[in-house]
C-alpha cells in the first residue's frame, strides 16, 4: 500500500531507500534551502523520482539560507576536509534541519491522506547531528502523531544501520551510485575529502561496489 511521503535528497541513502520501498512511497519531496550541495543533489533526485513514476515536489525553503548558520549555506571554501568524527565537521550542522523538513512533509502527508513520513538518517548520523539520531526521531514521531488527526508518523529503518549497510542495500537493488551525489562542496567532481566523500568511498569500498565516482584528490594524484 503506498501510504508513505519520502524525504529524497538525491544522495545515497535517500536514493537508496526511493529503491528499497518504492511500492509503499506515494510522494517524493526534496527541499531546496540554499546548501553547497543541492543544485547537484536535487537533478539527481529528479531522474530517479521521474524513472520509477513517484510524484515528486521541489519544496523552496530559502529562509534557511538567509537566517541559518552552517558552513553548508556558505560556498564550497567553507566546507572543511576530514571524517564525521572530527570536530570541525560540526560546522556543517544547519541547526534543526531535518526537524524543519520532517514537520513540513507531516503536513504535506496529512493533506494527501498518507500515513508516514520516511527519511533516511544513519547510524554514521548521529556523531555530530542531533537531529538524526534516534532519540529525536522518535520525539518528532510522538509529537507529529500527536498533532495530527491522523496520526503520521516518522519511517526512519535505516536510523540504526550504516552507510556500508545502506549500500549493500542498494548493491541488492542494482542501483548505479553514479547518478547520486555526495559532496559537500557543490562541485561538478565530487571532492574526495570532505566528510561525506570519505564516508561515500569508505561505504562503497567495504560494500564491494566498484566506485566508478571521479574525485579530485584522485585526479590530482595522477597528475
Amino acid at each position: 500500500m503506498k501510504d508513505a511521503v519520502i524525504i529524497i535528497s538525491g544522495g545515497m541513502d535517500s536514493t537508496t531507500m526511493l529503491y528499497e520501498f518504492k511500492d509503499e512511497i506515494a510522494l517524493a519531496i526534496t527541499f531546496d534551502y540554499g546548501s553547497t550541495q543541492n543544485g547537484r543533489e536535487r537533478v539527481c533526485a529528479v531522474t530517479h523520482c521521474q524513472r520509477l513514476g513517484i510524484k515528486h515536489l521541489i519544496i523552496p525553503l530559502e529562509f534557511m539560507h538567509r537566517y541559518f548558520k552552517s558552513a553548508l549555506l556558505g560556498t564550497a571554501e567553507d566546507i572543511p576536509d576530514g571524517n564525521y568524527n572530527d570536530e570541525n565537521m560540526k560546522s556543517t550542522v544547519v541547526p534543526f534541519r531535518n526537524g524543519i523538513m520532517l514537520a513540513i512533509a507531516c503536513g504535506i502527508a496529512e493533506s494527501n491522506g498518507l500515513k508516514r513520513v520516511m527519511i533516511a538518517n544513519h547510524s554514521g548520523d548521529h556523531a555530530i547531528y542531533p537531529d538524526c539520531r534516534p532519540a529525536f526521531v522518535g520525539a518528532m514521531s510522538e509529537a507529529m502523531k500527536a498533532g495530527t488527526y491522523d496520526g503520521i508518523e516518522v519511517c526512519s529503518p535505516y536510523c540504526n544501520i550504516d552507510k556500508t549497510e545502506i549500500a549493500r542495500h542498494g548493491k541488492k537493488l542494482g542501483i548505479d551510485y553514479r547518478e547520486t551525489y555526495s559532496c559537500y562542496k557543490g562541485r561538478e567532481t565530487h571532492c574526495g575529502t570532505c566528510g561525506t566523500c570519505t564516508e561515500r568511498r569508505e561505504a562503497l569500498q567495504l560494500a564491494g561496489i566498484d566506485d566508478k565516482t571521479i574525485y579530485e584528490i584522485d585526479l590530482k594524484s595522477e597528475e
